[in-house]
């Protein structure tokens, strides 16, 4: 009777526990309606103080315990899921109770620790803003100049790079994007990094599968680079994954920073990598609006760059199947659950931003 009776007392503080987290959950949640109230107090303020503290203990690490993290969270809920099924059985109810409670406080306590550590950047003012380019709309015409500009670029610095770039190891492909990351805080004062830092994802060869060039984990601040894949790919995606760990966390942002960050950069496959991101995303933007221009514009892609593009295509198709159509899945409702709408389509916003950039670039829009 008396341990019926502690039982009921723990699943009583257990409820009441699940009760406080609840409230500090709606009210995180209610300041996500108030971006200013996120740029000022939090992305200005406390998640720099978290950034610095997770950079100064993960950086220390040489390997990403990011993953490492990961994979003891997915054998504790194989392992949970074996016992929750166990107690079933065995008609321990009042057992099973508990441990569902104390998972459900686990998972509120992992939400809230998402959020605060790094999630609440979801909600700050758009780059737009905070880089002081121009919202506005554009014509074909000036999608098709900006694509023609970065066809140019790409095959211009495809043709400069040697066989030492192409060779280029990740350790090195690591420190040039640092340095790059780093520089952007001489032309955009809002683009700080705090001891910025990339490592080679430990589930890379799953990365492949999953059809993820890399990610960020938000619990340790550690941007993870997928180091298989083919090398004019890395320095961009790494750029981008360091740009979550300043604070950016919709996807078209972090393409976009990444592509500032590369091509303000002196190291040349770095900048290549840039323009050759960029140049795929505007001409499959050009494809879906006009046809006929992605045709005419695809036709002036030198020689090198149209083998990279060929590598690229068939490095992810050898990977591409379920797993990665699942994956797809997971990740388009959970972007949308985080103030991107659009889902996996975010990506592609990386065109707005790159429009106002190259708008606001013009000698007519120059300060």
């Amino acid at each position: 009777m008396l341990k019926f009776s502690l039982i009921d007392t723990k699943i009583r503080r257990l409820l009441g526990t699940i009760g406080v987290l609840s409230l500090v959950l709606i009210i995180v949640f209610t300041l996500s309606a108030f971006p200013h109230i996120i740029e000022h107090y939090y992305a200005e303020g406390f998640f720099i103080y978290v950034s610095r503290t997770l950079h100064f203990i993960f950086n220390l690490i040489p390997f990403s315990f990011g993953d490492v993290l990961y994979i003891v969270t997915i054998g504790y809920l194989i392992y949970a899921l074996i016992m929750a099924v166990r107690m079933a059985f065995k008609r321990l109810f009042k057992l099973l109770g508990l441990f569902i409670l104390r998972f459900l406080i686990g998972i509120q306590a992992a939400i809230l620790i998402f959020y605060l550590f790094w999630g609440l950047n979801y909600y700050r003012p758009s780059a737009i803003q905070l880089l002081d380019l121009r919202d506005t709309t554009y014509t074909l015409q000036d999608l098709q100049s900006v694509t023609q500009l970065l066809i140019d670029s790409a095959n211009k610095t495809r043709a400069a790079l040697n066989l030492s770039d192409l060779s280029q190891s990740n350790r090195m492909i690591f420190h040039n994007g640092v340095n790059a990351i780093k520089n952007l805080s001489t032309n955009y004062a809002v683009l700080r990094s705090y001891s910025p830092k990339v490592k080679s994802s430990l589930i890379s060869p799953l990365l492949n599968y999953m059809g993820t060039s890399g990610y960020y984990n938000p619990f340790t601040s550690e941007a993870q680079l997928n180091y298989e894949m083919p090398v004019f790919d890395r320095p961009f995606t790494a750029c981008h994954e360091m740009s979550h760990q300043m604070g950016f966390g919709r996807e078209d942002e972090a393409n976009f920073i990444g592509f500032i960050a590369g091509i303000h950069s002196n190291e040349r496959l770095l900048k290549y990598s840039a323009y050759y991101a960029a140049m795929e995303e505007f001409l499959q933007h050009l494809h879906r609006r006009d046809s006929l221009s992605y045709k005419s514009l695809k036709l002036q892609i030198s020689p090198a760059v149209k083998a990279d593009l060929k590598a690229d295509v068939t490095y992810w198709m050898k990977y591409a199947g379920s797993i990665g159509m699942y994956t797809s899945t997971f990740y388009d409702q959970f972007l949308k659950a985080n103030n991107q709408p659009a889902g996996l389509k975010t990506y592609n916003r990386m065109i707005i931003l790159t429009m106002a950039y190259y708008e606001k670039l013009k000698p007519e829009n120059a300060k």
